[in-house]
């Protein structure tokens, strides 16, 4: 923790810790990156990011219920328990499911905890849980003492004389003083001898931790990340420059499908510990479209803030609000899919608007969006060379780098169709999955009489319209709104009809590495 206000004697913590990648920094700015993790918890898909344990009578309207008053409007996904799920001796299947799909557990020790067998119970599944999913456990002693909790003495040793009038088998007290002794020994709080007792100091300090461990949580990047590596080379090569309090933005732009959005996450995951707060903001052109802009800077400072409990009223109160809050603050912000520069003038028009060290990336299919940054300030991403868009496909198809014998030629056809991108050796990778042979040849003979025709196969037609068709068309349309010009309307409709879209394949050669796949480029 980084305000370690109790240590147990014997500290079992189970936090997750990254190891990080070399001795110094690869760049001036000391931005180190680190390897993923490879815990459980890291790949475990959580429903909540914390459950908490706490004895009703006790804490319900003080303490526990500011604390989660405070859990929500940051935006932690809590799950605190109803009184009707306690009923009978046994704990609820229910309650046992939300702890088992908790990332974090708070236990707030409170004078009657022990009194309570459900208590108990909660607190013996949830050790359970920290050692058998790798989750993160941090007790609260609620005006108690925490050696009455480790020890089982005070109020606790009278709880236990209680318990034991009311017929629980011995190995069931047994795991509870286990359980006891074993949750006090973890590093926590002391409600007491935190700010002198101040409880919303001591609530603050809470949520610092718990913000800190939701936010070790990395972003689903991809199943196979096949030519990954050496591209993030290439963003760490222009990271290098510069000095460490300066504020950094690094543009990643190219063709729809291409694999932006996936390094730009890859980076991001590598990075994101290192700075005070950090956000990923995907496919913005698509939700200030659909939401409008004033609900994507909501969106960014909720995410940069943690905080759920104020609105954005215009765009330009948006922009003084992300000057007057960032402004001091070390964040990692991704800006995915922009698509037009007022995006960018409302999200990150000024490095200044942000805080010393900071990092702005943003991703784009329009380089002319990213001309206010230097050239070692833009990353083009290139499509896969061969080697790698025969990896990639076939993961997918086969789960396997490489395809069974019989299948090489099949496979050879398909990815010199897709012409290295990735999003559509994905699709047809996918779609391929588990079928026969047969149904191989059939639809490789589909993709050729296509490729004869110029005619795009139905999965790879919809990514090209994704990817640059759409574009187009709202270029034409406002050129027509603009000028009236009728003629231009005919003519581009007739180009398209006749050639739109198309792709220009060779016939494979010896080495296959000389393929090529000809790009519409709209900038």
């Amino acid at each position: 923790m980084n305000t370690p206000l109790l240590r147990g004697e014997s500290s079992t913590s189970s936090m997750n810790i990254q190891l990080v990648e070399g001795e110094s920094s690869t760049s001036s700015m000391n931005i180190q990156l680190v390897e993923g993790e490879s815990s459980t918890s890291s790949q475990t898909q959580w429903s909540y990011d914390v459950f908490l344990s706490f004895r009703g009578e006790d804490t319900r309207n003080n303490f526990t219920g500011h604390l989660y008053t405070r859990l929500c409007q940051v935006g932690v996904n809590t799950f605190i328990d109803d009184e009707e799920l306690r009923k009978g001796d046994v704990i609820s299947t229910k309650l046992e499911k939300a702890i088992e799909d908790s990332r974090i557990s708070i236990i707030v020790f409170s004078k009657s905890y022990a009194s309570s067998s459900w208590c108990l119970d909660e607190l013996v599944k949830i050790l359970e849980c920290k050692e058998q999913l790798k989750q993160t456990v941090l007790p609260i002693f609620y005006d108690v003492d925490p050696s009455h909790v480790r020890k089982q003495t005070g109020e606790f040793g009278k709880a236990f004389v209680t318990l034991k009038e009311r017929s629980f088998t011995d190995e069931r007290v047994e795991k509870w003083r286990a359980a006891l002794t074993e949750a006090a020994n973890l590093s926590g709080w002391d409600s007491q001898n935190v700010a002198g007792g101040h409880e919303s100091k001591c609530i603050e300090s809470i949520i610092k931790q718990v913000l800190q461990e939701v936010n070790q949580t990395p972003l689903d990047v991809a199943s196979y990340p096949v030519g990954l590596d050496s591209r993030i080379e290439h963003i760490e090569l222009l990271l290098q420059s510069g000095c460490e309090d300066e504020v950094r933005m690094v543009g990643i732009y190219g063709v729809g499908g291409i694999g932006k959005t996936t390094l730009a996450k890859a980076v991001f995951n590598r990075l994101f510990q290192q700075f005070d707060s950090s956000c990923f903001l995907s496919d913005i052109g698509s939700k200030v479209e659909e939401l409008g802009l004033v609900k994507v800077q909501e969106k960014l400072l909720h995410q940069i803030l943690k905080r759920m409990d104020f609105e954005v009223g215009s765009v330009a109160e948006g922009v003084n609000l992300i000057k007057a809050r960032l402004g001091s603050k070390k964040v990692l912000i991704v800006l995915d899919d922009v698509d037009h520069k007022s995006q960018l003038e409302s999200l990150a028009r000024e490095r200044s608007w942000f805080g010393s060290g900071s990092l702005i990336i943003i991703t784009t299919r329009n380089k002319q969006l990213l001309s206010g940054l230097g050239a070692n300030e833009r990353y083009e991403t290139k499509i896969l060379n061969y080697n790698e868009a025969m990896q990639l496909f076939s993961w997918h198809a086969f789960q396997t780098p490489f395809p069974p014998h019989d299948y090489v030629n099949l496979a050879q056809d398909i990815i010199e169709y897709s012409g290295g991108l990735p999003l559509a050796l994905v699709t047809l990778g996918s779609r391929l999955q588990g079928r026969s042979i047969e149904e191989w040849r059939y639809e490789a003979n589909k993709l050729r009489g296509a490729q004869e025709r110029a005619i795009p196969h139905r999965d790879i037609q919809k990514i090209l319209q994704t990817i640059g068709l759409i574009v187009i068309l709202k270029v034409v349309f406002s050129l027509i709104m603009m000028f009236g010009v009728y003629f231009l309307f005919l003519k581009f409709f007739s180009f398209v009809s006749s050639s739109m879209p198309s792709m220009d394949f060779p016939q494979r050669q010896s080495q296959p590495s000389n393929w090529r796949f000809v790009q519409t480029h709209y900038n």
